[in-house]
C-alpha cells in the first residue's frame, strides 16, 4: 500500500524524482516495520488527506534521525507523544508537527523562472506560533477537555518534552525554510520574542545611534490580532525543554538540503542534554544578569 499510494502521488520517470519516491517508501516501510509507527500510520499515510500525509512522513523521516537512541518500553504504546527516547537516565518525549502552508501565496511554494517574490516571513511565523501552541497545549492542557499530557501522567514531571516542527511544506520551492527575517530560525523567533536587525537613527543628526534586534513578542494574525511569539520567556512554558526544527522530506536522497536545529528553552524545568537531537546547531540562551543572549553559529553573542 504504501509503495503503490507514494508512486501514485508523486509520479516521474526523472532520476531524482525516483530516488525521492525510493527514499520515501524506504523511509515509511523501515518506520512501520521498527514497531515505533503508530497502528493507524499506514491508513492515514494512504488516507488521501495531505495534512495526514505529511503528518506520518514527518513521523518516519524523524524516526530515522533518533535510529541511533534507546526507545523504552511505553506503558501505552500509541498513547501520548509520538516518540519516547532516553537521554541517558532522562525520558524525552517528542512531538511532531508538521505546519500546513496556510496563508502562503502559490508564488512563494512554486518558484517560476524569472519571477522575484517577497519573503513571507510573518505569515511562515505564525504557522511556527501556532504549530508549538498546538503541541504546547498536547502537553499542558487547554481551557476545553481532554486534559494534557502533564495532567494525565503520560508525561512525568521530571521528564523533557521536545516539540519537533517539520517545516517542509513552507519552503520557498526546494530550498529549506528554517531561517526566519532575523537570520536565526523560525522556532528561536518564536520562542524569545525577536524580530529583524535593526538601525535606530537621530532623526536631526540621520546618524545612526543604535543597533539591534527588533522586540517582537507579538506578530499580527490576518484578523489583527496578536499572537504571542515569546514561548520560552513565559513561565507557563517550563515544562517545555525546547523545540526541534527540522526540514525534512527525503530530498537528501537526491543531494538536497534537509537542515535541523535545536532551540532549547533555558527557563526549562527538564533540560535535554545539548547535540542529544541530531542538528546541525544547538542555539543556546545564556543568561547574562538580566538579559538571554543566544548563540548563532560562527559568532560569539547576538
Amino acid at each position: 500500500m504504501i509503495q503503490t499510494y507514494i508512486e501514485n502521488k508523486f509520479p516521474g520517470e526523472n532520476p531524482n524524482r525516483v530516488a525521492w519516491r525510493h527514499e520515501l517508501v524506504r523511509a515509511c516501510t523501515s518506520f512501520v516495520e521498527s514497531g515505533l509507527a503508530d497502528p493507524n500510520f499506514v491508513n492515514e499515510l494512504v488516507s488521501r488527506e495531505e495534512h495526514k500525509f505529511w503528518s506520518c512522513l514527518s513521523e518516519a523521516l524523524i524516526a530515522q534521525r533518533l535510529s541511533d537512541k534507546k526507545f523504552p518500553k511505553r506503558p501505552n504504546p500509541g498513547v501520548g507523544p509520538d516518540f519516547l527516547v532516553m537521554d541517558g537516565e532522562r525520558k524525552v518525549w517528542i512531538e511532531v508537527v508538521c505546519p500546513e502552508p496556510v496563508q502562503l501565496p502559490d508564488e512563494w511554494l512554486n518558484i517560476q523562472p524569472n519571477t522575484v517574490v517577497s519573503f513571507h516571513h510573518e505569515e511562515i511565523l505564525l504557522r511556527w506560533t501556532s504549530a508549538i501552541k498546538v503541541k504546547a497545549e498536547r502537553l499542558l492542557g487547554n481551557e476545553r477537555p481532554p486534559e494534557g499530557y502533564l495532567a494525565s501522567g503520560i508525561v512525568a514531571k521530571e521528564d523533557a518534552y521536545v516539540i519537533a516542527v517539520n517545516s517542509c511544506r513552507l519552503r520557498h520551492g526546494p530550498f529549506p525554510s528554517l531561517m526566519g527575517i532575523s537570520q536565526f530560525p523560525f522556532a528561536a523567533e518564536a520562542a524569545f520574542g525577536f524580530g529583524p536587525f535593526q538601525i535606530t537613527i537621530n532623526k536631526d543628526t540621520l546618524e545612526a545611534v543604535g543597533t539591534g534586534y527588533q522586540h517582537r513578542p507579538f506578530v499580527k494574525n490576518r484578523n489583527g490580532a496578536d499572537v504571542p511569539a515569546h514561548t520560552f520567556l513565559d513561565p507557563a512554558f517550563e515544562p517545555i525543554s525546547a523545540i526541534w526544527a527540522v526540514d525534512l522530506n527525503g530530498y537528501s536522497a537526491f543531494g538536497g538540503s534537509e537542515p535541523t536545529y535545536v532551540v532549547h528553552n533555558p527557563n526549562a524545568l527538564c533540560p535535554v542534554s545539548k547535540e542529544f537531537l541530531p542538528s546541525l546547531h544547538d542555539y543556546v540562551a545564556r543568561l547574562e544578569g538580566n538579559n538571554f543572549i543566544l548563540d548563532r553559529p560562527g559568532e560569539e553573542e547576538q
